[in-house]
């Protein structure tokens, strides 16, 4: 049935949230597809839950390819899951009692849930499985903006896959790669799936899709040569060669009053600043101090030292640094601490002024191997300038979009949970599992950010509203109501414009919402019965008969 926009819930609105900056937040209140309920909290109106669907659609299209299984988890958690998991201390995890006192959470995402459900997989002749559900998420964002971008509650597509070995999760992480690469690419997406961190999810190996675009809080980090491709937190970039003092054959102390910072201290000692190392100290989950350093010009990236030491971290405070040190911060370094040591790879090789664990003094000529004996991992944080660990080409740095993750979980739920099976053998062994995630709300602002102009969206077809947007201007209301008749005959999907207003409102309107296509009866139809066809993308306009529309 054509739908009338005289009959819509359609809040169109001239200017945008004083408050919103980014481009998909601004189009998406003013076309009346989303409102603010609270910080973080959105409603879809009719126009914007028409989108979402038609995101959800393609979503199912492609996860059935594979014969993943829709179901519908609940939201509403028993805690004891993530007790189990070990993931109840999240900070943002909602929590809350019942009447009787039973303590539950609100999930960011459902890996408990669904592993709680596979325990009743009971032999490896019923694997592989993947299942699947659009369900609500909730996270306790302290600082919700952009829109739909950054929330406290959104709908996620989260999928799981159970498998009974390596090869198994293999195969169900690049079918599900695979899925996705076609799923952004049909919503008119340009994504691209690059290494990531795993973070809070476990598991060890994971990707993120990244979809350029100016408003988003990742950093897509990519070789001009197009063989790299990560995100910031898991970029390893190769930094230019520092220049170096003279070599020493053993570390030399010397004197640096009130030098608290590496600037400071290569200005002093009129040396590149390259050439220093900094040291970071952190706590791990159990309260073990662990020295993280890194070169003086370069900054540490806290997810990749808890990926160094296999367990979160948080810096060190003062008193815990001048409890294991005997100095302050701006004087620490490796050189007789009776801790851990990770050092970043740029260390490796050449010699280092590094602070002498004494206020205010420093140590000339510190090597790694031969001054002390770190563990060597990626520990900074890749920055311009930095070349391509592969080929050695120029990384280049673009704001971009988290629209999906996918994680190979292995065996971190099911052994918590206790989901087994039994292998031909009869003996029990955990399921491997995978996790696969995609923000619905995300993928519908990211498709904003790069399908935009100044006048409102311009949405791909797949995924528009409607597919095509009559226009009637006065006098022209019957042969409109054909043209829309005539479309919607031939499997378009199309919304009338039979409102009471003026022409420049209706064509305003009509380049807010985004329909890929306009068609436009006026009092010139009623004389050659033909109407005006304009494609939003392009501005491309041409002249048709009623009869061959």
């Amino acid at each position: 049935m054509v739908a009338r926009a005289s009959q819509l819930f359609l809040p169109t609105l001239r200017e945008a949230p004083g408050d919103a900056e980014a481009a998909s937040h601004k189009l998406l209140v003013r076309g009346g597809f989303i409102r603010q309920v609270s910080a973080g909290l959105w409603t879809f109106l009719p126009l914007g839950w028409r989108v979402h669907q038609e995101i959800a659609d393609v979503i199912r299209e492609e996860l059935g390819t594979f014969g993943a299984q829709e179901m519908l988890a609940p939201v509403l958690t028993p805690a004891e899951l993530w007790e189990r998991s070990g993931r109840i201390k999240i900070p943002i995890l909602f929590r809350l009692k019942d009447s009787s006192g039973r303590a539950f959470i609100l999930p960011m995402s459902h890996e408990e849930t669904f592993a709680f459900h596979a325990t009743e997989l009971q032999s490896y002749r019923q694997l592989p499985q993947v299942l699947y559900h659009f369900q609500t998420k909730d996270r306790d964002e302290p600082r919700p903006r952009h829109g739909l971008l950054r929330v406290r509650e959104f709908i996620m597509k989260d999928s799981y896959s159970f498998d009974r070995d390596q090869a198994g999760l293999e195969r169900s992480f690049d079918l599900h790669s695979q899925a996705y690469q076609r799923i952004f690419e049909r919503c008119g997406l340009e994504v691209y799936e690059v290494q990531a961190e795993s973070g809070e999810m476990g598991g060890d190996v994971s990707r993120d899709f990244l979809a350029p675009g100016e408003s988003g809080e990742n950093t897509l980090v990519r070789c001009e040569r197009g063989d790299y491709a990560a995100d910031i937190e898991k970029a390893r970039g190769i930094p230019p060669a520092p220049t170096f003092p003279p070599r020493l054959d053993a570390p030399e102390e010397i004197d640096t009053p009130g030098v608290a910072t590496i600037e400071a201290l290569a200005e002093l000692l009129q040396i590149d600043p390259a050439a220093t190392s900094k040291a970071m100290p952190v706590v791990t989950a159990d309260g073990t101090l662990v020295l993280a350093l890194i070169r003086g010009d370069d900054r540490l990236d806290e997810g990749k030292v808890a990926s160094a030491v296999h367990s979160a971290v948080r810096p060190a405070t003062d008193d815990e640094i001048r409890a294991a040190f005997g100095a302050g911060g701006g004087s620490l370094g490796p050189i007789g601490v009776k801790l851990e040591v990770v050092a970043d790879e740029a260390l490796r090789e050449g010699q280092f002024v590094a602070g002498a664990n004494r206020d205010g003094r420093h140590l000339r000529g510190v090597e790694a191997g031969r001054d002390y004996q770190p563990q060597f991992a990626d520990l900074r944080q890749a920055r311009d300038g930095d070349a391509c660990p592969n080929c050695g080409g120029a990384l280049g740095f673009q704001t971009a979009i988290e629209v999906g993750h996918i994680f190979k979980l292995d065996t971190f739920y099911s052994e918590r949970l206790g989901a087994t099976y039994l292998d031909e053998d009869g003996h029990e062994q955990p399921l491997v599992m995978g996790s696969y995630g995609i923000g619905l709300a995300r993928t519908m602002a990211a498709v904003v950010e790069q399908h935009h102009d100044e006048n409102g969206i311009a949405w791909p077809e797949t995924i528009a509203p409607y597919e095509v947007h009559v226009v009637a201007l006065p006098g022209a209301e019957e042969i409109a109501a054909q043209a829309a008749a005539s479309i919607e005959a031939r499997g378009r999907s199309v919304l009338l414009d039979d409102r009471d207003q003026r022409a420049g409102e209706k064509f305003a309107d009509a380049d807010l919402l985004g329909c890929p296509v306009r068609v436009t009866a006026g009092k010139k139809s009623l004389e050659d019965g033909a109407v005006d066809i304009r494609d939003r993308a392009t501005g491309a306009e041409r002249r048709v008969n009623l009869s061959d529309l």
